[in-house]
């Protein structure tokens, strides 16, 4: 999960178009980073992005809708899964990815000020919702394939096991402030498959309702 692989201002093919939505996506992540979501100011961003500001208000309208696009490009853009052929190994590829995300200065800061709005306006909630739905979906089939060679009982619950993994990542970057290393991610994954294997993400009676 979260953002791991491209940065956010690479240039995509398209023209100028995608060129100023680049430029503007950029501006806005730098924005973010440094500001937090309430100091956020369309105009501000435009100047950032060397771009127009009637071009910023005609294609995003607000702020939120600037994030929100902000979050679908940073799903476009992360990287795919990893196979190892083990699921401890896949949990461990997916734990150091999310891992480097939130160590680095720009990216923690980011997602920081995304969760903040979120809490407070719902369709910044709704956008951070669904970027990470994409990035557990792109994960889960690392679950499912272990339910397959049996590493983990059949009806184990994929995006839980993938949720689990992050979950120890953000709470280190929300609230105790703790070095995220990579033993971090790997103690992550390994408690999340160790869980799994136990059966404590089965759906039904057992275990998930």
């Amino acid at each position: 999960m979260g953002f791991e692989g491209a940065d956010p201002g690479t240039v995509r093919p398209g023209g100028r178009t995608a060129r100023v939505r680049s430029a503007v996506l950029r501006a806005a992540g730098d924005a973010l980073a440094e500001h937090g979501f309430a100091h956020l100011d369309l105009a501000d961003i435009a100047r950032r992005a060397e771009v127009g500001k009637t071009t910023v208000y005609r294609r995003w309208g607000t702020v939120t809708s600037l994030v929100a696009d902000l979050l679908v490009d940073m799903a476009e853009q992360s990287l795919p899964r990893t196979e190892t052929g083990s699921l401890l190994g896949d949990l461990k590829a997916n734990a150091r990815l999310v891992q480097r995300t939130l160590a680095d200065p720009r990216q923690g800061a980011l997602f920081k000020a995304v969760v903040a709005a979120a809490t407070c306006d719902a369709k910044t909630a709704e956008a951070l919702h669904s970027f990470y739905d994409i990035r557990v979906k792109e994960w889960a089939p690392c679950v499912q394939q272990a339910i397959e060679r049996g590493e983990v009982p059949d009806g184990t619950d994929a995006h839980e096991v993938i949720r689990a993994v992050s979950a120890p990542l953000y709470y280190r970057l929300l609230t105790t402030g703790d070095r995220l290393d990579e033993a971090a991610a790997d103690q992550a994954a390994e408690a999340a498959a160790a869980a799994a294997r136990a059966g404590a993400y089965l759906r039904g009676e057992r275990g998930l309702a």
